[in-house]
């Protein structure tokens, strides 16, 4: 029997699926380096692979006379730039402006330009929207893509925030940080005479969601969906949970953390296996569990009313 799932669910594994293939294929495109191969292709110097997260929240702003971080915040709409990792990883250059002549310009004036490896990134990056699009309609059917997207403009062009290309970098706690726009810049819908690529459209929707949940929650949705759901009092293998989870070990170490250090979990042998570390709700965990289940159907309740039921209906 088919299960209803929630509305972030749905969002998150079609973006995932598309930002999947998207990175494939970059990765195929671009020279690059890997821990597990030095050198994609060719010899010399490559940059570090990354993803299409890189490209909306930071590189696709980055003109070849430069940006300062400033302008790069708002524009892009993110709070936390990913400025450090892909300087290091060889994309980007962050450097005063030479015409400044002020001891030391505050952060925000600072000049960000792409490197040779910077631009040839983003000529690869630029046409993958399309072509991952027009795979999915091969697969899918190009009606069924057009319903999709048609819908998902729909609800986008009703949400009254500026909202980034792309999920946020997150930090501790996995909460979704975004500029705030009602400080820096005046309220306005997306306009509807801009056509967003497919993992803008979905990322904006399940960004708004989340900001929604999160406001109302004191674990975050990511850490709720990946982590949180998955646990009962009896006790859950650590090392399951990135198999039951589809998410890294790296994710899951930094969720059950964040747990744990809030009692919401307690870690411990396994009593019939003493190598293996089970992770526990505490009551305290399964009051949070509840309420995260609570809380999607009521946010898509409220959405229903907001947006009208035949959109929400009709989203993926």
């Amino acid at each position: 029997m088919a299960v209803a799932l929630p509305l972030s669910t749905l969002l998150s594994q079609v973006l995932v699926a598309f930002t999947i293939e998207f990175d494939n294929e970059f990765e195929r495109r671009m020279r690059h380096r890997t821990t597990t191969s030095s050198l994609s292709a060719g010899a010399g110097h490559a940059p570090w692979l990354t993803s299409l997260v890189m490209w909306s929240n930071l590189m696709q702003f980055v003109c070849e006379e430069g940006v300062t971080v400033g302008e790069l915040q708002r524009v892009a709409r993110t709070a936390k730039l990913p400025l450090a990792g892909m300087q290091r990883w060889g994309y980007i250059v962050v450097a005063t402006d030479p015409a400044d002549r002020r001891a030391k310009p505050p952060r925000g004036d600072w000049v960000v330009r792409p490197t040779a490896a910077g631009r040839r990134a983003k000529e690869v990056w630029r046409p993958l929207f399309d072509i991952i699009e027009k795979r999915w309609q091969a697969r899918f059917g190009k009606d069924q893509i057009g319903k999709l997207r048609e819908s998902l403009g729909a609800l986008v062009g009703q949400i009254d925030v500026q909202l980034p290309q792309y999920l946020p970098v997150l930090g501790y706690g996995l909460f979704a940080e975004v500029f705030d726009p009602e400080r820096h810049a005046p309220a306005v819908r997306d306009s509807g005479t801009v056509r967003l690529h497919l993992p803008a459209l979905l990322s904006k929707l399940l960004l708004a969601f989340t900001i929604e949940f999160e406001r109302e929650s004191e674990v975050s949705l990511a850490i709720s969906a990946i982590v949180m759901r998955l646990l009962n009092e009896e006790g859950v293998p650590v090392r399951d949970l990135p198999r039951l989870s589809g998410v890294s070990k790296e994710a899951i170490a930094m969720s059950v953390g964040f747990l744990e250090t809030r009692r919401y979990i307690v870690a411990g042998p396994d009593p019939a296996a003493s190598r293996t570390k089970l992770v526990r709700l505490t009551p305290k965990g399964r009051k949070a569990q509840d309420a995260y289940r609570h809380l999607l159907g009521v946010i898509e309740e409220r959405w229903q009313a907001r947006f009208g039921k035949d959109a929400h209906r009709q989203s993926p």
